[in-house]
């Protein structure tokens, strides 16, 4: 590995996993060894998904390019113009823009989820309160005791 590795294009799925089989000759490792490697770093990525991953021509998962490269050698802010330039294929973005993003990407998400749970909660609330889930025949036969029976 005495030559630079190549560069993440960011123009479309085609030429980015053409990019990655280059990353991997760059490399010089088996897609066992890429596994193992992987592994090391923390990630996981089967040899047979690396394989299948590097034979087609659509854009992987996030998480496996960052796997991939990790494997490969590719240290952390090199990878990081490897996902960004993934980012951009997939969304169409400026890479700028999709760094700040992906670490603010469950901030939204998570907020929209929060709001519709405290939406849910006050039309159940107010529905409860107005009787709508109780019978009024049902709560004048109930009768409550603090002591239990003897049996």
């Amino acid at each position: 590995m005495t030559t630079a590795p190549p560069t993440p294009p960011d123009t479309d799925a085609v030429a980015f996993v053409a990019a990655l089989r280059r990353l991997k000759a760059w490399s010089g490792l088996s897609y066992r060894l890429l596994e193992r490697r992987a592994t090391e770093a923390g990630h996981t990525l089967p040899y047979s998904t690396a394989a299948t991953m590097l034979g087609r021509d659509r854009l992987p998962r996030e998480e496996l390019v960052a796997a991939f490269v990790a494997a490969c050698g590719i240290r952390a802010d090199e990878a990081e113009a490897w996902l960004d330039a993934r980012m951009t294929i997939a969304c169409g973005r400026p890479a700028e823009t999709t760094r700040m993003t992906r670490n603010r990407s469950f901030r939204q998400p998570r907020w929209a989820f929060s709001g519709a749970v405290a939406l849910v909660a006050a039309l159940l609330g107010g529905v409860s309160a107005a009787g709508a889930f109780t019978a009024d025949v049902e709560v004048e036969q109930t009768q409550t005791s603090l002591h239990l029976p003897r049996s």
